[in-house]
């Protein structure tokens, strides 16, 4: 498994505006036939940083995920919305899984 946890820093005005094109990315990317999993999350103590939890079954399917449209689309859409560069870091799948209730 190969997992990427995104992190970004969004400017305090485009919040809702990048959660609307995360989304966007987000239903293009877990139709991917590489991906795993493919969840966005927020930072409950501030709601402009948020991680991007990216899980594709090997690195081939992560490469193959930023050649799709969605994902390109949504790049070059939040670029100026970032307050910060977008920051990936790269983990290993050790175990996953549990519940979904």
């Amino acid at each position: 498994m190969f997992v990427t946890l995104v992190h970004v820093h969004v400017k305090a005005d485009h919040v809702a505006d990048f959660i609307d094109a995360t989304r966007a990315n987000h239903e293009g990317s877990i139709g991917e036939p590489g991906n795993i999993r493919f969840d966005v999350l927020q930072s409950a103590d501030d709601p402009t940083r948020f991680v991007l939890y990216e899980a594709f079954r090997d690195e081939a399917g992560a490469v193959a995920h930023k050649a799709t449209s969605h994902y390109e689309v949504w790049r070059d859409t939040v670029a100026d919305w970032m307050a910060e560069p977008r920051r990936g870091v790269r983990y290993s799948g050790v175990a996953a899984g549990g519940s979904t209730e």
